[in-house]
């Protein structure tokens, strides 16, 4: 069977058993029922339902009925809220389903003073902490909690330019060197373990470099925004930052070039990162990193820095070593993301043969009978995530964005800002 049939077939069967909140409502995940979230609940499941609907491939109504369950509740906003949690993904999940002007417009207007509230409260704490001299939580900046995912939605939905103006600005002080004990750390060092917590392993914290928690998600937004003509004094300069810190810390191995996922004081001492390559997921792997610096590349047009992040992505995508360290199907840090992003980056690309792993990367997927494959993914306790990060309704998006051959006609891979 050819392949994107074979993958719009996978697509299907998941959406159907997906079609409306009370087919899995009484599952019992173990990520819970938590309607509001994008990346495990309702949001996200409607995301799908809305791509589909968006290219003809499925009712309208499976994404009314998903969004009025996730709406069913006042919407969370404040510290709890962020791009994949509460109003901040409500609004995301709204917006795209917005297919003509006006569609959602109350809703959306009521949703953006939640979002630009929580912004600017978290901004000024922001710039408190580092007026004060001290290192942030990695919540505050990164792409799933903090601000880099707070500006990726104001992008998208090309509203409050004001408000995405004070982010960039934020993002670029984040980049500025900073001393702590007479040593100089990059700003977005954190005291804190790359769980997020304080840890006996992480004395003296660490720099985070993935696309998920460190700066990785900064440098994408960063990036994307330069593309998007939005840009802030120093802007470029962040940028340059970041990649100087990443060409610091790349390791050229046999198959090529990769990244490790944080470094910590002692590393930094001793110019020595823990032994990799690891797995090249989206979160924190060569594929993030390298979508990551694709993208800055394309926005300072350096088609040298271009073609190295697209080797070193090529060379992790035909490693059996780096794939077989991939071990499930999410967009998170699985094939899906693997795929999602592959395809990506190839329809930019300056170098050949990114295409060509596509099939390689979807065969986990494809190779799976259907049923199984949705049974695996939604019903406990071996499945049980039915959103967007690490659940069926991400894996589906991945299917059904390969079968298209298109860029996502929702937008939904944006909050990953990878797009």
């Amino acid at each position: 069977m050819d392949l994107r049939e074979s993958a719009r077939i996978a697509a299907d069967t998941i959406a159907e058993r997906l079609a409306s909140p009370q087919d899995v409502q009484g599952l019992h995940h173990r990520q819970g029922w938590w309607p509001q979230s994008l990346a495990h609940g309702a949001v996200g499941v409607a995301l799908l339902h809305i791509e589909r609907a968006r290219t003809d491939q499925g009712p309208w109504q499976r994404a009314h009925d998903w969004l009025a369950c996730a709406a069913a509740e006042p919407a969370v906003g404040g510290t709890d809220s962020h791009l994949y949690y509460g109003a901040p993904a409500l609004a995301f999940a709204l917006h795209a389903a917005a297919d003509r002007p006006g569609r959602y417009a109350r809703a959306l207007n009521t949703l953006d003073r939640y979002v630009t509230t929580a912004i600017r409260d978290r901004l000024a704490g922001a710039h408190v902490r580092m007026d004060r001299g001290e290192t942030p939580v990695l919540a505050e900046f990164d792409a799933i909690r903090g601000l880099s995912g707070m500006g990726a939605l104001l992008l998208h939905r090309d509203v409050h330019t004001d408000v995405l103006r004070d982010i960039l600005t934020y993002l670029v002080r984040l980049t500025e060197p900073v001393k702590h004990d007479g040593e100089l750390l990059p700003g977005w060092w954190s005291h804190l373990a790359p769980s997020g917590k304080t840890s006996p392993d992480y004395p003296e914290g660490h720099a985070n470099n993935g696309v998920a928690h460190g700066i990785g998600g900064p440098l994408a937004m960063l990036s994307l925004a330069t593309r998007r003509g939005v840009t802030v004094d120093g802007h470029l300069d962040a940028i340059t930052r970041i990649l100087a810190w990443l060409d610091h810390w790349q390791q050229d191995g046999p198959t090529g070039p990769w990244w490790p996922y944080w470094i910590t004081r002692e590393q930094l001492r001793s110019g020595t990162p823990s032994p990799g390559p690891s797995r090249p997921s989206w979160c924190y792997g060569t594929a993030g990193f390298a979508r990551a610096q694709q993208l800055a590349a394309l926005a300072l047009n350096h088609p040298a820095r271009q073609r190295l992040a697209e080797t070193a992505l090529l060379r992790a995508m035909t490693d059996p070593d780096q794939l077989g360290a991939t071990v499930d199907f999410s967009l998170c840090h699985g094939f899906a993301g693997l795929a999602h992003i592959t395809q990506l980056v190839a329809a930019e690309a300056i170098t050949p043969g990114l295409t060509e792993c596509l099939p390689r990367l979807l065969a986990p997927i494809t190779d799976t009978a259907p049923g199984t494959l949705a049974g695996s993914l939604i019903d406990p306790p071996g499945g049980g995530d039915i959103g967007l990060l690490e659940g069926a309704a991400g894996t589906a998006l991945a299917l059904h964005s390969f079968r298209t051959g298109t860029p996502s006609a929702s937008g939904w891979d944006t909050c990953f800002l990878t797009n």
